[in-house]
């Protein structure tokens, strides 16, 4: 899982087709949909509301599917099966950790390698 790069950017670019005004507001719509997951993520988390976390995941899905953000996209598998196996205990404190760290690489991948340009 530590090969993949967090977001594949090609597709941002391929989705814009040169156009600088789409392509801005594709990022800022990932990054959006980043802020919006870790928000409610914790939120649910730390209410023990496997509803909300799974209000979000299903929300941001096909904005991972899209952009291939496929750690992050493994990371929430992980913990929809360890939420259903065990709920909010042991494990999926450890999970939340991962959760949190690969949020932050993928979020600082995508800050670091792409900026929303002046037109």
């Amino acid at each position: 899982m530590n090969n993949i790069e967090p977001i594949n950017l090609s597709k941002i670019d391929e989705m814009a087709e040169g156009d600088l005004e789409f392509k801005n507001e594709l990022v800022s719509a990932i990054y959006t949909s980043l802020i919006d997951l870790r928000t409610k993520y914790i939120e649910g988390s730390e209410k023990e509301e496997n509803e909300t976390i799974q209000q979000i995941r299903h929300k941001v899905k096909p904005t991972l599917a899209l952009f291939e953000i496929r750690k992050l996209e493994e990371v929430l598998s992980q913990g929809k099966l360890i939420l259903e196996k065990n709920g909010f205990k042991g494990e999926f404190l450890i999970h939340l950790e991962t959760f949190l760290d690969t949020w932050e690489e993928t979020y600082e991948y995508l800050r670091k390698n792409v900026r929303i340009e002046s037109i």
